[in-house]
């Protein structure tokens, strides 16, 4: 069966969603420099967001309870820590997605420069009141995943159309 370029079969969108995790979670995970690390972009929380902004039908709330879940796994947080920042990403997302009527780029790094703010907020909040810690490098994270936010765009919007 032939499909038109404008409608991908749902089990190549479904498989281009979790590929796209994988990808993003081999990246979370990759090993730099301590330095270099401080700058590493939220890879994992931007692909989140931009499934949720693009693909809402499949990517939702426990998607995003499950996403947090694995990075609080693989970047050995407290379990549940960046699961709750990540519910939290969505909710945000999912609600200022409402208000906006066109998804352009523009509008597009918008939402996601909210959610990227919602997620390191929360997760600050969430250190100082368990461990009574704030990490203030996790703020250079954060621009650079607002940053390089287009990338992410570029990538992956292929799989929208």
């Amino acid at each position: 069966m032939i499909y038109p370029e404008s409608e991908h079969p749902t089990g190549f969108l479904l498989l281009a969603i979790i590929l796209s995790f994988v990808v993003a979670s081999s990246l979370n995970v990759y090993p730099l420099s301590p330095t270099m690390a401080t700058l590493r972009p939220m890879v994992m929380i931007m692909v989140l967001i931009f499934w949720l902004m693009f693909q809402p039908r499949y990517v939702g709330f426990f998607i995003a309870f499950t996403i947090g879940l694995i990075a609080d796994l693989l970047l050995d947080t407290r379990l549940g820590q960046q699961a709750f920042a990540a519910v939290v990403v969505a909710l945000v997302v999912k609600t200022s997605s409402i208000y906006i009527k066109q998804l352009n780029t523009a509008s597009a790094w918008f939402i996601a420069t909210l959610g990227l703010i919602a997620f390191q907020l929360s997760l600050w909040v969430l250190q100082l009141i368990t461990q009574n810690a704030f990490v203030i490098q996790s703020g250079l994270s954060i621009v650079m995943s607002i940053l390089s936010w287009p990338l992410i765009l570029l990538a992956l919007r292929k799989f929208t159309r």
